[in-house]
């Protein structure tokens, strides 16, 4: 899979690139990253992206021109999605990650600053608009690593046990249940005694329960729309208990 970061500031990137996982699977090939700034596309002789809004207005807005060449500078692969991350656009979910994951070959992440991007870029240039909170960021490189983050943990051969994938938090609309290592005890803290009984079948009945207990708790949200979804389910031994 092929991913295309336009930022301003590229060097953002440097650390989380050459860190962890996400060094690992870009060592191995199973994505490609690229990088590609936009004022070497500005015809500006200063290399400005950027200028004041029409109509009067604090802070500056990015000009179409760069942003537009930037792109199209790119190659096009045959399942592209141009992504704008904006507080505008649609709260980022686990659903959009593995949508990516599996139905696209090339993301192109624009990184806005400022007050945004021209408005002809969103609507001429951009496919999807994606937000990861009711907040507001200094830049667009925090929430585009995000998303890469997540996408690029979802590709086959990133994560070594892909069964994990889907024992989540969120990939059935629940939280995800306590998790808990040696010691057995630690400062007169004991571990659930169900875990130490070696049997699967509770262990596994007492993880679900926890998971539904948390959401209805954390997430109030997240365990209504997994109960509607639950109730439309065909139910072939009684439905699952609500906690």
């Amino acid at each position: 899979m092929r991913f295309d970061i336009i930022t301003l500031f590229p060097e953002f990137f440097t650390s989380p690139l050459s860190s962890g996982l996400m060094a690992k699977a870009l060592a191995r090939g199973i994505a490609e990253v690229v990088l590609t700034n936009p004022r070497q596309f500005s015809t500006d002789k200063h290399q400005r992206v950027d200028d004041e809004p029409y109509g009067g207005g604090v802070g500056m807005v990015m000009k179409p021109e760069p942003l537009f060449a930037a792109v199209e500078s790119l190659p096009c692969l045959p399942r592209r999605e141009v992504i704008y991350v904006t507080p505008q656009g649609q709260p980022l979910t686990q659903q959009h990650l593995w949508h990516w994951s599996r139905e696209r070959d090339q993301l192109v992440i624009l990184c806005g600053h400022y007050e945004g991007v021209d408005e002809r870029v969103v609507e001429h240039l951009v496919t999807q608009e994606i937000s990861i909170g009711d907040f507001v960021l200094t830049c667009g490189e925090i929430p585009a690593l995000v998303i890469l983050n997540g996408v690029l943990r979802l590709l086959p051969g990133t994560v070594g046990k892909a069964a994990s994938l889907h024992q989540e938090s969120f990939e059935d609309d629940l939280l995800d249940y306590p998790h808990y290592t040696r010691p057995a005890e630690f400062q007169g803290w004991t571990v659930p005694s169900v875990l130490l009984s070696g049997h699967h079948g509770e262990i596994a009945a007492w993880r679900r329960a926890q998971q539904i207990e948390r959401t209805r708790q954390r997430r109030p949200d997240l365990y209504a729309r997994w109960v509607a979804r639950q109730a439309q389910k065909p139910s072939e031994n009684g439905s699952e208990p609500l906690h």
